[in-house]
């Protein structure tokens, strides 16, 4: 395995998808099928040895489930060494300032280190002035680089699969992304990412949880469900942040749910193929239906299986491509 081909990774860190070009994207979304395959071996060795010798930090100052055990896995199966942090269990709490833990942790000679932050922009920040490489796993309201590559690679899958034809991208596939895109750094990073490789984005939400100007990222927006869904190749079902939300932005979860939830009733305005996405974790029943969710359109679980390899994908490509480190 290695980042040789028609375009080589060169960046140091990952920070957000705004700042890769498509050839980046395809990169870590064309590497990301040996380590699949690596998670899928008959044998049960679920390894390989590319990060062996080396620390990867997980260091998360949000409660996050997913994420979290989606990195220490990758980072396992490529033989690393891991440390987990949290906020409460580091020395900002006493007032330490990030760049002051960060120094202490890599005074233990780390590697990645696997940032989750409730300020936008922390990772940057970090990233500039600190020899490791970061890994954004989601800033405030900024980015989720690695569940939009996780999902790019997932909605890239289904269409090879629906079309039989392994080379396929996503120029044309028309995906729509539904709820709340004002307070979702997944949403963020999915338009950012779909759109440099050709797919047709279209939001939809309640107004209140669509930002102004957004057609400007190169979507389309309505508050129309069934002029959503119209045509949709994937349907993708943002959760409802309330924790996210200073007000309600909306008159009452039975009104969302008539209007906007993805069920078996508003499904019969997507075409039969539409597959149903969802970054997790579920709301059921409010923004998405229990029967959808595990229903046979819904490739939900299979993002978290895709999540796991192209996490392995992008820490590979960091430590292993020879990108350029802060002296």
């Amino acid at each position: 395995m290695d980042a040789t081909g028609p375009a080589r990774w060169t960046k140091k860190d990952l920070i957000g998808i705004r700042e890769l070009s498509r050839a980046e994207i395809e990169i870590i979304l064309d590497t990301a099928p040996q380590f699949l395959a690596v998670s899928q071996r008959a044998s049960g060795i679920k390894k390989v040895p590319l990060l062996q010798g080396r620390l990867v930090v997980n260091w998360f100052h949000e409660p996050s489930t997913r994420t979290r055990t989606s990195f220490e896995l990758a980072a396992k199966r490529l033989s690393a060494d891991t440390l987990s942090m949290t906020a409460s269990s580091s020395s900002t709490v006493k007032g330490e300032t990030l760049h002051d833990t960060l120094a202490n942790i890599e005074a233990m000679s780390t590697d990645i280190i696997v940032l989750r932050h409730g300020c936008a922009g922390a990772p940057h920040i970090l990233a500039a002035d600190h020899a490791s490489h970061i890994i954004n796993a989601g800033d405030g309201r900024h980015e989720h680089p690695t569940q939009a590559l996780l999902d790019a690679f997932t909605m890239r899958e289904a269409m090879r699969h629906l079309h039989k034809d392994h080379a396929r991208g996503l120029d044309g596939v028309k995906v729509a992304l539904i709820g709340d895109i004002e307070h979702s750094r997944v949403a963020r990073s999915n338009i950012h990412a779909l759109t440099k490789l050709g797919a047709q984005v279209t939001v939809c939400g309640p107004a209140t949880l669509l930002p102004r100007g957004i057609e400007r990222f190169g979507v389309t927006s309505t508050t129309d469900l069934r002029e959503a869904l119209k045509g949709a190749d994937i349907i993708y079902a943002l959760r409802i942040q309330l924790e996210r939300q200073a007000k309600a932005l909306f008159p009452s979860i039975r009104e969302y749910v008539k209007l906007f939830r993805i069920d078996r009733d508003s499904l019969r305005y997507a075409p039969d193929h539409a597959i149903v996405m969802h970054p997790g974790p579920i709301n059921r029943d409010l923004e998405l239906s229990t029967e959808v969710a595990d229903g046979p359109r819904s490739v939900i679980l299979q993002q978290v299986t895709n999540g796991v390899a192209v996490r392995m994908a992008v820490m590979h490509l960091l430590a292993n491509s020879g990108g350029p480190r802060v002296a």
